[in-house]
């Protein structure tokens, strides 16, 4: 396969990805990746309480001590590029979409001091993937707590460093996403065209989640399914209508249980304030990712969204990860052979601007990317 991802210029916006017209090999893109940057979480540790993070202040001391040794383990994959690389050439990976750790929203900061974060992050995140421009794209992150501020930095992300796309939470300090004041800034990604990345960083109200790493295991997906159900139920998706945004781990709970949000819209006034049609019809409007291990739920969410809707994802370097992405997509009965093209790569290179083109010139504008199906 022969492709570069180079950042997009402030002119065209787009980069291209090239492939040969016979004998294609399916671009496989991780659209679930993360990069951590030790700088910013020094200028954020002075201001860090536990409760401040879900994940920490819901869990045993078990899981912490886990947690914190993990957090050392996978300090290489985060930052070294090489190790990325190799990681990507064994699991068959052509290009990441890098964005934050989700422990890196800092949401929690004071707004200035948290653009300063966001700031750091997002070039250290746009020069590591220049550095490889074939293999990487970036993701950046926006100080929330400010509406204007988040704005301002997320038109810096896309316009002077070339992002595609943009990870938020599933909630700011407990305020939902669907929360009036961020209108401005949904209207703004939806101007700019620009993928939001919806990761939930455990369940704010997790008191009884505790116990097993219940608060990544349960916590997680409930956190994406109540953000999702505001976004829909607020009216938010019906006023933004070609806002394009994926929730990871298989959009949470929503795609697998919409029947009883339909059914609840119907049957009850208080499900209609803001919204006239069904709930599950503002699924044909976001996107999901294939972390979720269960390969007829995998089935059953591309039939449920279109396999259109659905990005391959990894979460990668973490140990809640998927180790065999495409392997992963190829055991899920019942997909064609375009719905896993659709979900190995397609899908993601059309939402971060990547050009697929049949073209012999390719090979002297690209490096050759060799691995096994």
């Amino acid at each position: 396969m022969f492709f570069t991802c180079a950042p997009a210029s402030s002119d065209a916006g787009r980069s291209t990805v090239r492939t040969p017209p016979r004998r294609r090999k399916t671009l496989t893109v991780d659209i679930h990746c993360h990069y951590i940057s030790k700088h910013a979480d020094e200028i954020a540790a002075p201001h860090f309480s536990i409760e401040k993070e879900p994940t920490l202040a819901f869990a045993t001391d078990l899981t912490r001590k886990i947690n914190q040794a993990q957090k050392a383990a996978v300090a290489a994959k985060m930052t070294d590029a090489q190790v990325r690389l190799a990681a990507m050439d064994a699991q068959g990976i052509d290009v990441q979409a890098i964005s934050p750790a989700p422990t890196q929203y800092f949401y929690w900061l004071p707004p200035e001091l948290g653009r300063e974060t966001c700031r750091l992050i997002n070039d250290e995140l746009a020069g590591f993937a220049a550095a490889h421009p074939d293999r990487f794209v970036a993701m950046g992150t926006v100080p929330l707590q400010d509406t204007h501020l988040a704005i301002a930095e997320m038109d810096r992300c896309v316009k002077d460093l070339g992002m595609r796309g943009i990870e938020i939470s599933s909630h700011v300090n407990g305020e939902e996403l669907a929360s009036g004041r961020l209108d401005p800034f949904f209207a703004r990604a939806e101007e700019l065209d620009v993928l939001l990345f919806l990761h939930p960083l455990g369940f704010t109200e997790g008191r009884r989640l505790a116990k097993h790493y219940f608060n990544n295991v349960i916590g997680n997906p409930l956190e994406s399914t109540i953000a999702l159900g505001h976004l829909i139920f607020e009216g938010t998706l019906e006023r933004y209508r070609s806002l394009k945004i994926c929730i990871a781990h298989g959009g949470g709970y929503l795609p697998t249980y919409i029947g009883r949000m339909d059914h609840a819209h119907e049957a009850r006034e208080d499900c209609r304030v803001h919204i006239h049609r069904r709930p599950s019809d503002y699924l044909q409007q976001v996107y999901v990712d294939t972390v979720m291990f269960d390969p007829d739920q995998l089935q059953y969410v591309a039939k449920k969204l279109g396999s259109e809707h659905v990005l391959l994802g990894t979460d990668y370097p973490y140990d809640m990860a998927e180790i065999d992405p495409a392997g992963f997509i190829d055991t899920a009965v019942g997909l064609t052979r375009s719905d896993r093209a659709n979900i190995r790569g397609i899908n993601a290179a059309r939402l971060l601007k990547l050009d697929i083109e049949g073209n012999r010139s390719a090979p002297s504008r690209a490096r050759r990317i060799s691995h096994r199906e």
